[in-house]
């Protein structure tokens, strides 16, 4: 099985830039299309931003349009959420997911993936 581990969360200033990183290890990720998922106190998991195995597709939830990028480096066996442009309302605890899929598909609920990360932690202030 993969293991996920994310890095880079932090405090920033709203309208600041993080960059979010997910280190996979135990499978190569490319076999996996990714997701990254947050969760505010009291508030239910949702999703943010997927990916598929080879990073050409992508899905962003409409809060986070133009203003979030997921990317991926297979070779690295790595992927990243540029936040950029960041709001009180993003912060939480942001989680990278895997889910094993065919190439070209992508999972958006939480459901879907069978790997998760521990999590890290953004914080926004106004």
């Amino acid at each position: 099985q993969v293991s996920l581990v994310e890095s880079g969360g932090g405090l920033v200033q709203t309208g600041g830039s993080l960059r979010l990183t997910c280190a996979a290890s135990g499978r190569t990720l490319s076999n996996y299309c990714v997701g990254w998922f947050r969760q505010a106190p009291g508030k239910e998991r949702e999703f943010v931003a997927a990916i598929s195995r080879g990073g050409e597709r992508t899905y962003y939830a409409d809060s986070v349009k133009g203003r979030f990028t997921i990317i991926r480096d297979n070779a690295l066996n790595k992927a990243y959420l540029q936040m950029n442009s960041l709001e009180p309302e993003d912060a939480a605890v942001y989680y990278c997911a895997a889910d094993r899929v065919k190439w070209a598909e992508v999972t958006t609920t939480p459901n879907g993936y069978d790997y998760w990360g521990q999590g890290t932690q953004v914080t926004v202030s106004s």
